[in-house]
């Protein structure tokens, strides 16, 4: 019970219905719009990006291929960009290679915890920002479809673990040259090598990952190994976000590299 300016009491329920009715959509005079701005456009360079990348045809030259492309599974690969020197679907495959492979690598990043919060805010407002109203009527979070499928992201995981493990193997073969002779390190090797990096750091700093280690342990004491993993995954988790948005423009950048150095438009010693 509460008391009104009369000395008479008034219960909670009627309270309540006495708050103020805020018509306005945020009371903040800060510019609050600008963050979800500059994560729509970001977002949006990458999706436009990749759909352009993947029906490029210009994504192999010795010894690179382009990381959009890879694991490249298909008859019509060149022969030097299959991956093992594999094409386990032969040539009844007639689209572009790299559709192939673009579940994993996208739906470990649809939907991932950071990006989740990024594309909610950007794209569907809900909310743009923190102290601002969205426009939805009803809440329903992630409990029916589709956004009840975003469970499915500690699977991913795994599939991005194999990715960056194609990577890697593709950042090797980068040390050779076009005659396949190892020790050749150019432009694009050093490119592929920091890619493979800010890869697997985005990858193992997962959340997904991070309870993986040692999520369910009761007792680090007793499990000293899985403790120094976990504590080494959650450095990594501490710069999930800066990690999310560096890995995801140096992909880019190597992938748009290769197709540069595949079409001639970069073409000088050592690329």
């Amino acid at each position: 019970m509460t008391q009104t300016t009369a000395g008479r009491p008034t219960s909670e329920p009627a309270q309540r219905k006495q708050r103020a009715q805020i018509k306005a959509r945020t009371l903040r005079t800060d510019r609050w719009w600008l963050a979800p701005a500059i994560t729509f456009a970001a977002l949006t360079s990458f999706l436009v990006y990749g759909l352009w990348a993947i029906f490029d045809t210009n994504y192999f030259i010795e010894p690179y291929i382009a990381p959009f492309s890879s694991p490249c599974l298909a008859t019509s690969c060149p022969e030097g960009a299959r991956f093992l020197g594999l094409a386990p679907f032969g040539d009844w495959w007639k689209l572009p290679p790299g559709i192939l492979i673009l579940g994993l690598p996208a739906g470990f990043r649809f939907t991932c915890y950071y990006y989740r919060k990024g594309y909610y805010r950007a794209f569907w407002l809900s909310p743009p920002a923190c102290s601002v109203s969205e426009p939805h009527k009803k809440y329903t979070g992630e409990t029916r479809l589709p956004l009840i499928m975003q469970n499915v992201h500690r699977y991913f995981f795994y599939g991005a673990i194999l990715i960056a493990g194609v990577l890697t193997w593709d950042a090797v073969l980068a040390l050779r040259d076009a005659h396949g002779n190892w020790g050749h390190f150019g432009l694009g090797t050093a490119i592929l090598w920091i890619n493979v990096v800010l890869i697997w750091a985005y990858t193992l700093s997962c959340h997904s990952c991070r309870h993986i280690t040692a999520g369910r342990l009761n007792h680090f004491s007793k499990h000293p190994v899985r403790y120094k993993m976990w504590t080494f995954v959650s450095k990594l988790n501490s710069r999930h976000m800066l990690l999310a948005w560096l890995s995801m423009y140096s992909v880019m950048l190597a992938d748009l590299y290769v197709r540069l150095v595949s079409k001639g438009i970069i073409n000088f010693p050592f690329a």
